[in-house]
């Protein structure tokens, strides 16, 4: 029965995100180091998406006491979320999606210790897996992550932004994004954090502390301790050194709809965080909604090569000694712009697009 509990569970983080991830040995182990045996019998009991307070009092025979401190203990490791309906202010627990979700949860306090090390062990060995999973499938795997919508969407550099304000839509400008949430909650960057446990910092950046989130989930993250309260002008100062440092600005959207508000916003660079580093491994493709493509100026490109060094996307070549932009792997962040000496590129709106760009396929792995 043991075994047959975590694969339950362990299916249940799963069911709850979009992402097709396969559930292995290792998905089994990163979650019998977070959680109980006991607290894992409690969790199969979750058949659909949500619960409010009296509906989980009817799966269990728990009392009031030891009901609350299940709860909270599973909250607090990141395995549930608690988080008030918008229009009944009734608190609804939801299992956490297991990517993404749990498994950043994990590592984004910054702790160091034994816990956390061999966390981010097993989440290389999950990378791993996934890769390997990925290569032997490469074909039916494609399609059924051609059916996900996209993971992320970019939000481009503001400044880099044309300001005709008839086609700039509030939630592509990072202050007008800040401007719609009383509550802004910072944490450790947990890929960042990861590669640290793992001896492999990041090469773009040295800051850690820049993951965001907002308004309901920000709340449920402070007050679980995943992240601390700061200021709009905080924020805007973490992004600022974000955009500076080649980072790319990523919403994830409540059920990576991007009707729905942001859960969270990452500042991505490709050594570390796991859209870009997955993708390049072979484990999965890019998949991001964009509303903008860069061009090239060749009047003023000189063919220095810093939008192709700091393109993460790897969008960028010179030919000729000219920046030429891929249309079709460009997400339309603005970091070339950004941090060219020339301001030899721009960023023009596009109709909202979808960028699927598959991972390399790998010989001999």
């Amino acid at each position: 029965m043991t075994e047959k509990l975590w694969y339950k569970v362990a299916r249940n983080f799963v069911k709850a995100g979009k992402l097709p991830v396969p559930i292995t040995d290792t998905v089994i182990e990163i979650l019998k180091t977070l959680l109980t045996e006991e607290q894992a019998k409690f969790l199969i009991q979750f058949k659909k998406l949500s619960y409010n307070s009296e509906e989980i009092k009817s799966l269990t025979d728990l009392d009031d006491n030891a009901l609350d401190k299940m709860l909270n203990d599973l909250m607090y490791a990141g395995a549930l979320t608690g988080i008030p309906s918008r229009s009944t202010g009734i608190m609804v627990y939801r299992v956490a999606p297991f990517l993404p979700g749990l498994l950043e949860f994990t590592l984004m306090r910054g702790e160091t210790g034994e816990k956390d090390k061999r966390l981010a062990h097993l989440h290389k060995k999950f990378f791993d897996d996934l890769v390997e999973g990925t290569q032997k499938n490469y074909d039916q795997i494609m399609v059924e992550y051609g059916k996900v919508p996209g993971i992320a969407r970019v939000i481009p550099v503001e400044e880099e932004i044309e300001p005709r304000q008839e086609i700039v839509l509030p939630m592509e400008e990072i202050s007008k994004i800040l401007d719609n949430y009383d509550t802004i909650g910072v944490a450790t960057c947990y890929c960042r954090h990861r590669k640290d446990l793992i001896n492999e910092p990041c090469k773009k950046t040295d800051d850690r502390k820049n993951c965001f989130s907002f308004g309901r989930t920000a709340e449920f993250l402070i007050s679980q301790g995943f992240q601390e309260r700061i200021s709009r002008e905080e924020a805007l100062e973490i992004l600022k050194k974000c955009e500076d440092d080649g980072l790319v600005h990523k919403a994830f959207h409540t059920n990576l709809d991007p009707a729905r508000e942001i859960d969270g916003l990452c500042n991505c660079c490709q050594c570390c965080c796991g859209t870009f580093e997955g993708h390049y491994a072979g484990a999965f493709p890019l998949m991001d909604l964009t509303s903008y493509l860069a061009s090239v100026s060749e009047d003023d490109c000189v063919g220095c090569g810093t939008c192709v060094e700091n393109c993460n996307a790897d969008a960028i070549e010179l030919k000729d000694t000219i920046a030429v932009i891929n249309e079709d792997r460009c997400i339309g962040c603005g970091i070339c712009a950004h941090l060219c000496p020339e301001s030899a590129i721009k960023l023009n709106r596009t109709e909202m697009r979808r960028v699927f760009i598959p991972p390399p396929k790998i010989e001999n792995l």
